[in-house]
């Protein structure tokens, strides 16, 4: 049955306008105002509203969240929050009251900063915030709507902008839904119209024009440079005249211009704005101007049309398109997933353009059939798996010199030698070399070792080789023998730390400490939630003091988190330096066999990661994937691990010693290792934190040499910090930071290098120092 006149009439009368008079941007009310109080007041009361849609205390609390990731509130703390914020207001009364004629809803957003923060909280750290504030201050123009209203959409949805001009004559029609994002509900309406409703229901904040009536000679001016001259132009139209024309005006207004095709993911970038004399289209309609296209038939277009494209390897379906245009195809065949394609091609460049990181010229083409086909596959590459440490065995070479004996011998010296190799050194590097001469041992520094930050003026070998020269001279003592040590015998071969002389001592004492040689270790596990016990405490105390050193515990548990936060710091600034990362992943044994071969550094296996760590220490590998973060000032996660360790400790300890010369160091390494061996046999785990230490030394006593100016201004400031914690006098050197826990002794360590890599004989006694 037809409808009657009468139904007709009433459905006219509800049909919205299919022209440049339908509504297409949203009303903006602020309640705070009195006057647009009124307004949405007087909006209500008319009708105009057939839905709200009040998500505004949703959208706080998400704000608040984002802005502190770590933050993990319950409900109750997260509304208190929330009302905090409001500060006293209303929530109905706070923000923006966004109206969309078009579908009469009324919208509760937050104010415009709060809502382009939370919205773009997610772009975050691909977008910088710098680089959102400098892409919200930029204009973009976009002409032909259909890969055009892709890219305007998703231009707006990344935040590439704030200010947009749209010009398209056309009209949506039902072909048009095969790729453009649009309802059959809009079917008649402007392109312009219909793309400036999506972009501001993603942003009520955006200030865009439409041209819906398109563009023609008269007007491309005003389109481009009306109000202030366009940042970037997307041209995506099908006229031929409009193309070059467009492109004409850009060039002469200094505007580069960027162009899809939705062919083979073909992309085309001229910048104008830096090569003002640079040909249209790269050359490629040279000597061929917009009016001399301006009369052309659409048959006399095609082959300038086809020298734009300029494929020699058109797509498999571009050719059959092309020829049945005007038979069986009625205009040129596009697909929704080219335009999704090339929007976000569009997108991609756009924003690396307007922000300085692309600044060339020239045609790129991103084919999926050509990216993504049989043969094109990449390796995959199966999980790594968790490392096993490497375990090290106990060597048999790790015995007492012959206490019958008369004289050490070479087997003598291999087993003192041997005891020494077990003394900690900074990130298990190792840096020692011993030459023997008889009865007598010379310990010196591995030239071959190369010189790190933390290693400042060898002051962290120097306590390493003081710490091997006390593992001697206690397993002499245990076996009989007296050693004598000469540290830095000969001023002119600074490269000699100690000369050992040996003697019998036959009725010598055992000392104690010898016992807990083999045992003594690294112990990063955290341990149990246990005070240090008072004897513990006053037993490493008067070790240190006995030793001409002095030791300050801290076990107050707030100045425990501000050393862990302290350490953290460090430890990001360690992580975040370009060189101070090199050293350290250089320290790193990454595999077995790695470890095996080197048999020093830190087998990564031996750190006690969960699964989770150890991936973020693989990805932090290379500083390619940090120097990002360190632009951004990012990196907050690298100070998490410092913080845990700490509190999970039974206190921190750092010890000092008079004077900084580097034979203050190795006095200090021997005392070092005499507390170490006393925490040891007390049933003490502990886990050397010194880096900060070694940081602070060189900031101070080597005027920061080898560290940019920000990376010593935040040593300054950690200095200060610490001092608070951890008093220092200013005649002392800091030679071990420490925590302390009760926990199990680790199964496994790094390996260590052979006494035959360390050790060599040489029947030359030399004369110097003697």
């Amino acid at each position: 049955m037809d409808l009657d006149t009468h139904l007709e009439a009433r459905l006219d009368a509800l049909t919205e306008p299919a022209d440049g008079t339908a509504p297409w941007r949203p009303e903006l009310y602020t309640p705070a105002d009195p006057e647009q109080h009124s307004a949405l007041a007087e909006l209500l009361e008319r009708g105009a509203v057939i839905s709200v849609r009040d998500t505004l205390t949703e959208q706080l609390a998400e704000l608040l969240t984002a802005r502190r990731p770590d933050w993990r509130p319950d409900s109750g703390e997260l509304a208190s929050a929330v009302a905090d914020h409001l500060g006293g207001m209303r929530p109905a009364s706070y923000g923006t009251w966004v109206w969309y004629p078009w579908s009469r809803q009324l919208v509760h957003v937050l104010p415009p900063a709060e809502y382009r923060e939370l919205r773009q909280s997610r772009n975050r750290y691909k977008i910088t915030a710098a680089e959102q504030r400098l892409l919200a201050q930029k204009t973009l123009a976009v002409i032909g709507l259909s890969v055009g209203a892709a890219s305007a959409v998703t231009l707006a949805q990344e935040g590439v902008g704030n200010r947009f001009r749209l010009a398209d004559f056309d009209s949506l029609s039902l072909s048009n839904i095969n790729r453009l994002r649009a309802s059959v509900a809009e079917i008649g309406l402007p392109k312009v119209v219909i793309a400036a409703r999506q972009m501001y229901e993603i942003d009520p904040y955006l200030d865009i024009a439409v041209w819906p009536d398109g563009l023609a000679e008269e007007n491309v001016d005003a389109f481009l440079a009306g109000g202030g001259r366009t940042d970037l132009l997307v041209e995506e139209c099908d006229d031929l005249y409009l193309k070059i024309h467009a492109r004409e005006r850009a060039r002469a207004l200094g505007i580069p211009v960027v162009m899809e095709t939705n062919e083979r993911g073909m992309l085309d970038v001229e910048r104008f704005d830096r090569e003002p004399g640079r040909p249209l289209l790269h050359g490629l309609l040279d000597g061929v101007a917009a009016a001399d296209v301006k009369a052309m038939s659409t048959r006399e277009k095609v082959p300038y049309v086809l020298r734009i494209l300029g494929q020699d390897e058109p797509s498999e379906r571009f050719v059959p398109s092309l020829v049945e245009i005007g038979s069986t195809l009625s205009s040129w065949p596009q697909l929704a997933s080219g335009v999704a394609l090339g929007a976000a091609l569009v997108t991609d460049t756009a924003r690396r353009l307007l922000l300085g990181r692309f600044t060339a010229s020239g045609r790129y083409v991103v084919d999926p059939d050509d990216l993504i086909r049989a043969g094109t596959q990449v390796p995959v590459n199966a999980p790594v798996p968790a490392p096993e440490p490497v375990p090290e065995a106990t060597p048999a070479a790790l015995l007492l010199p012959d206490p019958g004996s008369d004289t050490l011998g070479e087997e003598g010296i291999r087993r003192l030698v041997a005891h020494a190799i077990r003394a900690p050194s900074g990130g298990n590097s190792q840096p020692w070399q011993f030459t023997a001469y008889g009865d007598a041992l010379d310990c010196r520094i591995d030239a071959a070792q190369p010189a790190t930050l933390l290693d400042f003026e060898r002051s962290a070998t120097h306590l390493a080789i003081g710490a091997a020269v006390e593992n001697i001279h206690l397993a002499a003592q245990a076996s009989g023998w007296a050693c004598h040590a000469r540290v830095f015998p000969d001023p002119a071969d600074p490269g000699l730390v100690c000369r050992l002389d040996f003697s019998r001592a036959a009725h010598a004492p055992r000392p104690a400490l010898f016992d807990w040689i083999e045992r003594r270790t690294t112990n990063r596990d955290p341990g149990p939630d246990r005070p240090l016990a008072e004897a513990h405490a006053a037993a490493l105390t008067d070790c240190a003091t006995e030793n001409g050193t002095r030791l300050h515990l801290v076990t107050d548990r707030a100045q425990l988190d501000e050393a862990g936060r302290i350490l953290g710091a460090g430890d990001r600034l360690r992580m975040l330096s370009p060189q101070l990362h090199r050293d350290m992943m250089n320290e790193l044994r990454w595999s077995p066999e790695e470890a095996r071969r080197t048999r020093d550094g830190l087998d990564v296996a031996t750190l006690g990661l969960d699964d989770v760590d150890l991936a973020g220490v693989r990805m932090a590998r290379h500083w390619s994937n940090l120097a990002f973060i360190r632009r951004i000032g990012g990196g907050a996660a690298f100070e998490e691990g410092a913080r845990k360790a700490v509190a999970a400790s039974s206190a921190i300890g750092c010890l000092t010693v008079p004077g900084t010369e580097p034979r203050a160091y190795v006095h200090g390494g021997r005392a070092l290792q005499r507390l170490w061996l006393t925490a040891t046999s007390h049933g003490l785990g502990l886990q050397p934190l010194s880096s900060l230490l070694y940081l602070f030394a060189r900031a101070e006593r080597g005027d920061g040499a080898g560290l940019d100016a920000s990376e010593t201004d935040t040593l300054r400031t950690l200095r200060t910090r610490f001092t608070a914690v951890v008093p220092r006098r200013p005649d002392e050197a800091e030679l071990l930071l420490f925590r302390l826990s009760y926990a199990a002794p680790p199964a496994v360590r790094s390996l260590r290098r052979t006494v035959e890599a360390v050790l060599r004989f040489d029947r030359t006694r030399p004369q110097g120092g003697a």
